[in-house]
């Protein structure tokens, strides 16, 4: 470990100086992984959801306690089945000229609904119609009662216009936001509507050479996906800022719940009991990590502080799936992208099941090709992060035993009568219970955000859910001095 941290050091101090920044005026942010979709219908992605933060307006925004405020609209709950949203005053219009009404509202909803292929439609399956009342009004009508609803209308609203003449928003997306699209080749540009700064969000997978990038003045901005190690080293850069908050996204191991190993309680909780998540958090994570139970941290105002969290035994691993008749070692694939931090965990990860007579093998896979499989349901145990979570109608989305692929993101296939009811009746705290004790993923940690800059950027801090809506109040003051080649 410490000589891949010194080698990291010698080759930052070999090429920090060999480049002069890239004067075109844009500010540019390095990320680890592209967006996929900006049609905000059909985004899953961290990196798409967070640049159609941007593009998009909502009806609904969120205080710090994670509870539904007014976004584009107020609302009045006129029966436990019907809900009027009206518009606030002075929306800015759509990136294409028009003005946003109810009627924009309205048609992208109904377009939701339509849409068999949208991996979001069956989150809305509740409404039974959206209804134009004026220019400003709306009104939802539900099936059945939902008393959280407002809470759900997260969807960026698409100009109406555009949705009849079944525009690619995909890839130019044209929505009512803070940024515009500007143009998408090798990487995508967007354009600050309030003064017009272009931000170009730039693919760099490796996180040392996003590193090197940053230390050559080729990047403005780094966030996240970071090892420790780096960010300590980046520290002590008198040419650089490094910001970090405690984060809120949710990182666990999916398991396959129709695998007839993983489908026993006990070998989960054998797997719970391999992993030193500790350890893990202090050589593998940033500052401001901290241990996880459930999907939603404990300050969420669904959140449960009295989880206890699982201590790493191994011998107790062996134990219990040796009571389950399981013969030693248990072999298990283990799926992840080729992210290097990510196969670095994974490796961690395999080393410290060994000792609890569990032999992990990693597959690592680029990007699109792990996260399809994922999707389809084709593997045994893989990694990933929640990113961006709101509200508490997660647990039915990837618990509920009607909610499995495409219509919603229960991948691991779960079925569970007794959580089923719960689900049902919304009382969080004994769903987070019932998940707590059975295990259908198994937590790891909430990721600490980290955000590093150039010293002459400002306006920008991380965000606990790792958005990037601080890219609305980036700017930058004046050239960095940078030795001569």
């Amino acid at each position: 470990m410490r000589f891949i941290r010194l080698t990291c050091v010698l080759c930052f101090l070999l090429l920090s100086a060999c480049q002069r920044p890239v004067a075109d005026g844009a500010i540019h942010f390095a990320i680890a992984q592209a967006p996929i979709s900006l049609d905000p219908r059909y985004a899953t992605d961290a990196a798409s959801e967070r640049v159609n933060r941007l593009i998009y307006q909502r009806l609904v925004a969120f205080d710090a306690q994670s509870k539904p405020v007014p976004g584009m609209a107020t609302w009045q709950r006129l029966s436990p089945i019907h809900y009027r949203f009206t518009l606030q005053a002075g929306l800015p219009p759509f990136h294409h000229g028009r003005p946003v009404t109810a009627v924009d509202v309205v048609a992208t909803y109904q377009s939701l609904l339509a849409l068999k292929d949208s991996p979001h439609a069956a989150e809305y399956d509740n409404i039974q119609r959206v209804r134009l009342i004026n220019p400003l009004v709306l009104d939802f009508e539900l099936k059945a009662a939902d008393s959280d609803f407002p809470a759900r209308l997260m969807m960026g609203i698409l100009p109406q216009d555009l949705i009849e003449q079944h525009h690619d928003f995909a890839h130019q997306p044209v929505g009512s936001g803070g940024f515009a699209f500007y143009a998408w080749q090798q990487q995508l540009t967007l354009q600050r509507v309030s003064d017009q700064q272009l931000v170009t969000l730039v693919e760099v997978k490796d996180p040392t050479v996003r590193v090197l990038k940053l230390m050559r003045g080729e990047v403005d901005l780094l966030q996240g996906d970071l090892p420790p190690e780096l960010v300590q080293y980046l520290q002590k850069q008198a040419h650089l800022l490094v910001k970090t908050t405690k984060g809120t996204n949710f990182s666990y191991l999916g398991l396959n719940l129709q695998d007839p190993l993983l489908s026993q309680l006990r070998v989960r909780q054998a797997i719970m009991h391999a992993i030193d998540r500790q350890a893990i958090i202090k050589q593998v994570m940033v500052d401001q990590t901290r241990l996880a139970e459930v999907i939603l941290p404990p300050e969420h105002y669904a959140g449960h502080a009295g989880l206890t969290h699982a201590s790493y035994r191994p011998a107790f691993s062996k134990q219990l799936l040796q009571s389950a008749g399981i013969t030693l070692p248990l072999k298990l694939v283990y799926k992840t992208s080729t992210d290097a931090q990510r196969v670095r965990l994974a490796t961690i990860l395999q080393a410290q099941m060994a000792k609890a007579g569990i032999d992990l093998e990693i597959r690592s896979l680029d990007w699109g090709t792990f996260f399809a499989e994922i999707k389809q349901g084709n593997f045994q145990l893989y990694g990933l992060t929640w990113v961006g979570v709101r509200t508490p109608e997660i647990y039915r989305q990837v618990f509920g035993s009607e909610w499995m692929p495409p219509q919603g993101f229960n991948r691991g296939r779960y079925v569970d009568a007794a959580l089923d009811a719960l689900l049902g009746a919304q009382d969080w705290l004994a769903i987070t219970k019932r998940i707590h004790a059975q295990l259908p993923y198994i937590p790891l940690w909430y990721e600490g955000q980290v955000a590093v800059m150039q010293k002459n950027m400002s306006g920008y801090a991380p965000h606990a859910d790792g958005n990037w809506d601080d890219l609305a109040m980036i700017q930058r003051s004046a050239t960095i001095a940078h030795d001569a080649d």
